[in-house]
């Protein structure tokens, strides 16, 4: 009897699949019925009775909305094997797949895969991050040469550099002060030419 157990859920998660899709298309079919309340009006949706503007703005629960959300979570690898077995009939294999692919639930990754079918979404590579700005990454190269002088006793040292300027100068010397004194000799020499072991004397003169 145990034995029978396990191809009865297979045969029940596959029938459920194949009945999402097929209810999935049946509102799409009914939706293109349905009149629209004028040209500022609202379409209504039968299937889940929510409107919809004219201007095109999807209904939260949207089938469309939720395919494009399901498609997001998947790599350019996983996506293409889902939508192959997909194509394939393999319903229960591509509830599998994104079962084991987005960490959803087994019913969460059933609609999913339902939505997918009935509303195949194109494959998008997320955007890259823009880095934040940050001066000490990319010097800007000046058109004057900055002078900077740090002095101690009878220890003088000076840096002459196209890349600073009494502000990031300014951040130089509060690192140095404060005693990131590391970061400070580090941010020197990717504002000049100058070796770390130079830029290091020089801040030893400013930690005061």
């Amino acid at each position: 009897m145990e034995s029978l157990v396990i191809p009865v859920l297979i045969l029940l998660l596959a029938g459920a699949a194949v009945l999402l899709v097929a209810r999935a298309w049946g509102r799409r079919t009914a939706g293109s019925g349905v009149s629209t309340a004028g040209a500022g009006g609202a379409k209504a949706d039968s299937a889940k009775g929510s409107t919809t503007p004219a201007g095109g703005t999807t209904a939260p629960g949207d089938p469309v909305e939720r395919a494009r959300a399901a498609a997001a979570k998947l790599t350019e690898d996983q996506h293409r094997r889902l939508y192959a077995l997909i194509a394939q009939g393999q319903a229960m294999a591509a509830i599998k797949l994104y079962y084991e692919a987005s960490g959803e639930g087994l019913r969460a990754s059933r609609d999913a895969v339902g939505a997918l079918a009935a509303h195949p979404q194109p494959f998008r590579s997320a955007a890259p991050e823009a880095p934040d700005p940050d001066d000490d990454d990319t010097p800007q190269h000046f058109p004057y040469r900055y002078r900077a002088i740090a002095s101690k006793g009878d220890v003088t040292r000076e840096v002459s550099s196209n890349m600073l300027n009494d502000e990031i100068y300014g951040r130089i010397r509060t690192l140095a002060r404060s005693g990131d004194t590391e970061a400070a000799a580090t941010a020197l020499t990717r504002h000049s030419d100058i070796s770390m072991k130079q830029a290091r004397e020089f801040i030893a003169l400013l930690d005061d």
